[in-house]
């Protein structure tokens, strides 16, 4: 397949499927506000209702890849998407607190089931050496129709805050459908008495541990700037909605910039060079942060920063994907993904706390120092299977009788 080569159906059905469902996926930063409005919460309670969810979609996410190695990728993506819209809808429909509460974490349970299965045909369906293309596009097609998303909660959340659960829980549904009628049955088959420990037990993975333990400090960053930012900005005294605008124009470089993936001298690098690049980007783009304050200055920082990105997403997941044994990448994908899990339940205290007692440059200046630490730590600790140019094949990992991967195709 050469680089201009279409991808397969099955990605680009599921590319488009994760479009619809990320059209309506604008009700979770809005959680927080329909408690506090609703129910009379206070912000410290809306503060640990939104940390319950986060710290939920740990199990989730492990499950998702349990089960997307034992009952099938569309089996587990359709179960996720229906179990996001019956929380959705019962925090729309909460009559007290407790109840929403109850949803909540119920959501929780159920966001991140979805996400193995979904990464795991990805990897599965296109050859090594297109991995770090195809993770990249679905990174773009999130983006894409989280621009979008941004534009449906302006309009819907001037109406009723509930409606934003409403049409989230409609768009999971529909989604759900799509996977379910346009994909081929999951054929999914046990593995092997002889199969590589590894497959079984990922967390005894030495290789992977060290990809969780960097992906995880990224995630942590990530989320700082999805997070803290309209506090920071309001602390800088700015409007707290331009985090909106630098949300927007984030999103708009991941998906303008996917040519730049394909270009010869961004294939040759290796993996532990590309992402060593990418976070001296992030810590650029922080930096800019941290010393400016005008928003034309914020939103160029904003796209440096979007560079960075852009390149991790595509790297690092094919570099999970690539360290699974046959027949374990959904649970490889699952543990790593962990790592969004954390970040999201201690981002809001770290980030919050940094702010409160040492103020946005000092944050934005930590921040920027730490990613520098993660660059120079991506050129020791990335796995050896990673040091080959992107146009070659990985290594593969010694592995006996290796068992078929769920066929994806009719």
């Amino acid at each position: 397949m050469s680089r201009s080569e279409p991808l397969p159906r099955t990605v680009r059905l599921l590319l488009l499927a994760r479009v619809v469902n990320r059209l309506g996926a604008f009700s979770l930063p809005f959680l927080t506000a329909l408690i506090s409005a609703d129910h009379g919460a206070s912000l410290t309670t809306a503060g640990l209702v939104s940390a319950a969810f986060g710290l939920a979609t740990i199990p989730s996410r492990l499950a998702g890849g349990h089960l997307a190695d034992r009952i099938g990728r569309r089996t587990t993506i359709v179960l996720g998407l229906c179990g996001c819209a019956v929380a959705q809808l019962a925090i729309a429909a909460s009559a007290s607190l407790t109840w929403a509460v109850a949803g909540a974490v119920l959501l929780g349970l159920a966001f991140e089931l979805y996400e193995p299965p979904s990464q795991a045909i990805i990897g599965e369906s296109v050859p090594e050496r297109h991995r770090v293309r195809a993770f990249s596009l679905f990174s773009a097609a999130l983006a894409a129709g989280g621009m979008g998303a941004g534009l449906l909660a302006a309009l819907l959340g001037r109406w009723d805050l509930r409606w934003l659960f409403v049409t989230d829980a409609a768009t999971c549904l529909a989604c759900a459908l799509l996977i379910r009628l346009a994909f081929p049955r999951d054929r999914p088959e046990p593995p092997g008495e002889d199969q590589d420990d590894t497959a079984v037990r990922p967390l005894r993975d030495r290789a992977l541990l060290s990809v969780l333990a960097t992906g995880t400090a990224y995630a942590l960053i990530n989320q700082q700037t999805v997070i803290t930012l309209p506090l920071a900005l309001a602390r800088q005294g700015l409007p707290a909605a331009d985090a909106g605008l630098l949300f927007t124009a984030a999103a708009a470089t991941t998906v303008l910039a996917q040519p730049l993936i394909r270009l010869p001298c961004a294939t040759r690098l290796t993996t532990p060079v590309a992402l060593a690049l990418a976070h001296l980007l992030l810590a650029a783009g922080l930096t800019g942060y941290a010393l400016t304050r005008t928003l034309p200055a914020l939103l160029a920082s904003a796209t440096v920063m979007s560079l960075g990105d852009l390149l991790v997403m595509g790297r690092i997941y094919a570099l999970v994907t690539d360290l699974a044994p046959p027949g374990a990448s959904g649970r490889y994908l699952a543990v790593f993904g962990t790592s969004w899990g954390i970040a999201a339940t201690l981002a809001p205290v770290l980030g919050t706390q940094l702010l409160a007692h040492a103020g946005t440059t000092a944050l934005w200046s930590a921040m920027a120092a730490f990613c520098l630490l993660l660059a120079a730590l991506h050129l020791r600790v990335t796995p050896e299977s990673a040091r080959l140019p992107q146009r070659r094949a990985p290594r593969k990992r010694r592995s006996t009788k290796p068992v078929a991967a769920p066929s994806l195709r009719r």
